[in-house]
């Protein structure tokens, strides 16, 4: 699996809704940064995702104008602007930001997410 797929499979595992099929695209030694939340440890990040999936109910989340701005044999980074929306509090609603992510390719050849930055615009 390159790089562009892991990305791609990442986002669809999101939208599952189900952590462990996010878990699988993780480095273990994952780091994500958020507006208002940095997660050091994957049990803070499944704690994020799962506290935002109970917020945003049926939340589709998507990435648009992916770039890939470092690729090597090692790494790939790429910038983004994601998108959001879903149902809070009974009312539809949608947003954007933007995205950092870096993968690194793992021992077993398979391509990992260390970083998430997300920044709302």
């Amino acid at each position: 699996m390159g790089y562009e797929k892991a990305l791609s499979q990442y986002i669809d595992a999101t939208n599952t809704h189900d952590f462990n099929n996010v878990r699988k695209f993780l480095h273990e030694q994952a780091i994500y940064w958020f507006s208002n939340a940095t997660c050091t440890t994957i049990s803070e990040i499944q704690s994020y995702f799962e506290n935002a999936w109970n917020l945003i109910i049926e939340e589709v989340y998507s990435a648009e104008d992916v770039k890939w701005i470092t690729v090597d044999e090692g790494s790939a980074t790429c910038i983004y602007t994601y998108h959001y929306e879903g149902y809070y509090n009974g009312e539809f609603v949608a947003g954007s930001g933007r995205a950092t992510n870096i993968f690194i390719r793992a021992e077993d050849g398979e391509w990992k997410l260390i970083h998430e930055h997300l920044s709302s615009v």
